[in-house]
């Protein structure tokens, strides 16, 4: 179990009420970190996010060292954003585990993947 993940909901205010087509979104808490270091605009990000409530592949299919992992795309003023992130069907939630700016993205992702990989959650 990933230590400090959140439902999206519990951020913004959404219900959090569940029908069995709809996933629950979660952040790791170096995605939440990521999250508010968006401010202002992080509520604009977490909107954005949510959509994966759903639509959990909406986000492209990453190939390589990112396999199983998918990446959503948005925009907030200043530019091109990422949220990547993993579909656990089983458990009908999307983990969010990275967010940011385009630039850099999916090195950091590969990072991240990996020593979530080493610690069991992906």
């Amino acid at each position: 179990m990933v230590q400090g993940i959140f439902e999206t909901s519990r951020l913004i205010g959404v219900s959090s009420s569940s029908t069995s087509s709809m996933y629950s979104v979660r952040l790791t808490e170096r995605a939440e970190r990521d999250v508010l270091r968006l401010r202002p605009h992080h509520v604009k990000a977490l909107k954005a996010i949510q959509v994966l409530m759903g639509s959990p592949r909406k986000g492209h299919t990453l190939s390589g060292s990112l396999q199983g992992v998918r990446s959503l795309e948005f925009s907030l003023p200043g530019g091109a954003y990422r949220a990547a992130y993993v579909v656990r069907e089983e458990e009908q939630e999307c983990l969010v585990f990275l967010v940011g700016p385009h630039e850099g993205f999916y090195e950091r992702a590969k990072r991240r993947a990996t020593a979530l990989r080493r610690m069991g959650a992906l």
